[in-house]
């Protein structure tokens, strides 16, 4: 029976998806209700995801970081108390918080930047990373990101860069993708991006939000995502719906690691051996609804 089913999504995933103009705009609301959100936030000092926590709860997640563990959470914007419908298309809105002990923001921060070496910090969910342009604290970029699950997909993608520094120990960084085009052949010499329209919707739009706060003998990274894809057919939800949850959990906790590690061995070599093994994730602290979004 599954046999059955993986072929039946094979026939899906072959099948183009086109991105509609409804559900474009309709991320794009999203987006913005969410970064409403967040300037909020801001302004009532909850700069990080776990500041909105309830007081035992905010305890629980920072003593967990400071223990090496990574914070995760699903998140789900709303609008009014009500969920935002997004026709044709899916959000995955995922967010995470890691501890770098005896490191300072800036540290963090040359290390987001260094995207000559992008591809071998965060491989194998990047393999090329370019900055195209720069003008002061705007950018322009390009990633290749390459994921392998049932089937293997490859994607360029070309972001804006928009980076703020919000007082003297705090960074936000925040990237919109401006277009996502699917790779076909990739590493072959007939390497070429899907025509818009003829890709199968695996990632349509990305934006990134980077936050980075000194404090407390290191510095603290958020990264939060928003994703829009194609939805899944009623026939697989059983089969996709777990894999929804599951990739971009560890996606993000790869990132956030793997973040930690390039800092930890930009400045002190030594300490890379101690951050050898994979971080645990505490799944059961704070629970999950218990931030606003």
């Amino acid at each position: 029976m599954a046999l059955l089913f993986l072929e039946a999504l094979a026939g899906t995933s072959a099948r183009a998806a086109q991105l509609k103009p409804e559900t474009d705009a309709a991320f794009q609301h999203y987006v913005s209700v969410t970064e409403a959100q967040m300037d909020d936030d801001v302004r009532l000092n909850r700069f990080l995801v776990i500041d909105r926590l309830p007081d035992f709860q905010r305890k629980q997640a920072y003593d967990q970081l400071q223990q090496g563990e990574v914070y995760i959470e699903e998140l789900h914007t709303r609008e009014n108390q009500h969920p935002i419908h997004i026709p044709s298309g899916l959000i995955h809105h995922w967010v995470g918080v890691i501890f770098v002990p005896n490191s300072t923001a800036s540290q963090v921060e040359a290390v987001l930047h260094d995207y000559d070496d992008e591809a071998e910090i965060y491989k194998p969910d990047i393999r090329k990373a370019k900055l195209i342009e720069q003008n002061g604290d705007d950018s322009k970029i390009y990633l290749q990101f390459y994921s392998r699950t049932i089937v293997t997909v490859v994607l360029n993608a070309y972001f804006t860069v928009v980076e703020k520094q919000l007082g003297a120990k705090r960074i936000q960084s925040v990237s919109r993708s401006t277009r996502v085009a699917e790779v076909a052949n990739w590493d072959g010499p007939d390497e070429h991006e899907r025509p818009d329209g003829g890709d199968h919707g695996y990632m349509w739009r990305l934006n990134s939000y980077w936050r980075i706060e000194e404090k407390d003998g290191g510095a603290y990274v958020e990264n939060e995502s928003i994703t829009l894809t194609r939805t899944v057919p009623p026939l697989l939800e059983w089969l996709i719906d777990p894999l929804t949850k599951s990739i971009p959990h560890d996606v993000l906790v790869h990132t956030l690691t793997n973040t930690r590690k390039a800092v930890v061995k930009a400045e002190t070599p030594v300490k890379q051996e101690e951050l050898s093994q994979e971080t645990p994730v505490r799944k059961d602290l704070p629970e999950k609804g218990s931030v606003r979004h």
